[in-house]
């Protein structure tokens, strides 16, 4: 009788806890707002003093909307569903004062752009000498540069603007290294960092940026970034890839399909690796061949389809397959882009 007590004492007080302690109280994607156990649907405090709202969502006066990756994502491709609801802010419930529709927290309010570029030029002051920029290149552009920041798949993302100004409190430049699917296009990348942090970049040399912050950058009046506390789940897009090409039938796809997977790869793609002259590679192959194929064995088929969209807008050209790590892509109707262009 005592040693069946015993051994029933611990199912007892799962079944007692599992009654007792609701399982919706920190229900994922949801997580403690602080510490303690405060609900997660109670608001933080305004950040400014003195408002007379305690339970005031947190303002951000950044003239952008705000997104996961500012790099990494088209506006002009509107998603067809979403893998969870767009109530779920990655911003956390009751922090910020914007809404969350699934790929984006918009502005509440119109900016003067004008503005906006006056007080940006203020902060940057004069353009740097080339003595200037000859000792700031020589102090930050070193791999061993502690001041220094990696972009990998997700390119800029908004959590990485926090990361700059961080560095930019005791540093006047970071070191920024970029890999992976990004360095298919560097101007991109370079818009979204300057667009966003108001910074200048002053060196750029493959994959190795270096981010000034301006002469009379004052770490006490940085803007106010909100930090995603996780990343939100992507949503569904469009197929990139039909059954059958536009413009072909469904033998002529088929014949095409093939003679990619048994021609020789143009080259081979590493995971994570600086892929900054694929693009004209790719263009200089579609001068004589008409079908290409890239190996990405280990680079994973999630960025593979990744590389293929930058491919396509870039080149331009037509990803036909996707297959085994492989990338196929034909240069399109070369017909019909002249007579569409005479």
């Amino acid at each position: 009788m005592r040693k069946h007590s015993l051994f029933s004492f611990p199912t007892r007080c799962r079944r007692f806890f599992c009654q007792s302690i609701p399982h919706d109280l920190y229900d994922p994607p949801f997580s403690p707002s602080r510490k303690g156990d405060c609900p997660p649907n109670v608001p933080l405090k305004s950040h400014k003093k003195g408002d007379g709202s305690a339970n005031a969502p947190r303002k951000s006066d950044l003239p952008f909307h705000f997104r996961y990756s500012y790099s990494e994502t088209n506006l002009s491709i509107k998603p067809i569903s979403f893998r969870e609801s767009p109530k779920f802010s990655p911003f956390g419930p009751g922090r910020l004062d914007r809404k969350w529709t699934g790929t984006s927290a918009p502005l509440q309010h119109q900016v003067d752009l004008n503005r906006i570029q006056e007080e940006r030029n203020k902060i940057l002051g004069a353009p740097l000498e080339d003595q200037e920029v000859s000792e700031l290149v020589e102090r930050y552009r070193h791999s061993d540069c502690s001041r220094q920041i990696n972009l990998g798949k997700g390119g800029v993302t908004h959590n990485s603007l926090d990361d700059i100004h961080n560095h930019w409190k005791k540093a006047e430049a970071v070191r920024i290294k970029c890999l992976g699917v990004p360095t298919l296009d560097m101007d991109n990348i370079c818009f979204h960092l300057e667009d966003k942090s108001g910074g200048k970049i002053i060196y750029r040399n493959i994959n190795i940026l270096l981010l000034y912050r301006g002469r009379h950058y004052d770490p006490t009046k940085r803007p106010f970034i909100p930090l995603m506390l996780w990343k939100p789940y992507a949503p569904i897009y469009p197929k990139l890839v039909n059954n059958v090409i536009q413009t072909l039938t469904h033998h002529e796809t088929k014949l095409l399909r093939n003679k990619g997977l048994n021609s020789h790869p143009l080259m081979k793609l590493t995971r994570n690796g600086v892929y900054v002259n694929v693009v004209e590679r790719v263009r200089e192959a579609f001068k004589t061949e008409e079908v290409l194929r890239l190996d990405c064995t280990h680079v994973g088929m999630s960025d593979c389809k990744k590389i293929g969209v930058k491919l396509r807008d870039l080149v331009p050209c037509v990803p036909i397959l996707f297959k085994d790590e492989q990338i196929i892509i034909w240069r399109g109707n070369l017909d019909q882009e002249q007579h569409s262009n005479p």
